[in-house]
This record gives structure tokens, sequence and C-alpha cells, in this order.
């Protein structure tokens, strides 16, 4: 998990190629554990400064990875704007990042 990890945070800003769907997952799941941890840190706290700063952090690598999850499932990184559509858009949206990859390069 933490390869993954590294993998995408060292490809921060990359919105080409592809990413496999455990990196993606992986991702994911990190982003989930660290969103948890640091809201009980600001609970701790009091002020959700560390929650805020982290989601700020990880945004845009999670943009990038989901765009090339995409790529890899052989759509355009556009239709990452169909979780826009309410209720249908978020429930397409996890089942194209949950398919396994298109084949090419």
């Amino acid at each position: 998990m933490v390869d993954y990890v590294k993998l995408v945070i060292s490809r921060y800003a990359e919105f080409s190629g592809r990413s496999r769907r455990s990196e993606y997952w992986y991702w994911t799941l990190a982003v989930f554990i660290g969103a948890i941890l640091t809201s009980i840190i600001d609970g701790i706290i009091g002020v959700p400064v560390t929650y805020i700063l982290f989601l700020l952090a990880t945004f845009v690598p999670g943009l990038a990875v989901a765009v090339r999850r995409l790529h890899d499932t052989g759509r355009s990184g556009w239709w990452l704007l169909i979780a826009l559509i309410p209720l249908v858009g978020p429930i397409l949206l996890i089942v194209w990042l949950a398919t396994d990859s298109a084949p090419g390069a």
C-alpha cells in the first residue's frame, strides 16, 4: 500500500498515462484513513486546521490518479465530471473506476 501511495505522490500532477486499479483504490484508502486521523486530531485541538490542510494537499493528486484510472479503462479524464450529475453520476463513476483495465500500452 505504501508503494502505491508513494507512486501517486511522485506523479502528483501528471494527468496523462494510466493507473492500475490497485493504485487508485489504495490511494483512496490512504486518503480515507488520513481524513479520519486528521479529523480526530482536529477534534482534540478544537480547530479544523489539519483536516483542511490534508484535503488541500491530497486534492490534486486525487484528481490526477482518478484521471489516469479513467484513461486505464479506455475513457477520457473528462468523464470525471459525470460525478456532478446527482445520484446516477457518482454510481457510474465508481463502477468505471472499479472496472478492469482496457487493453493497451
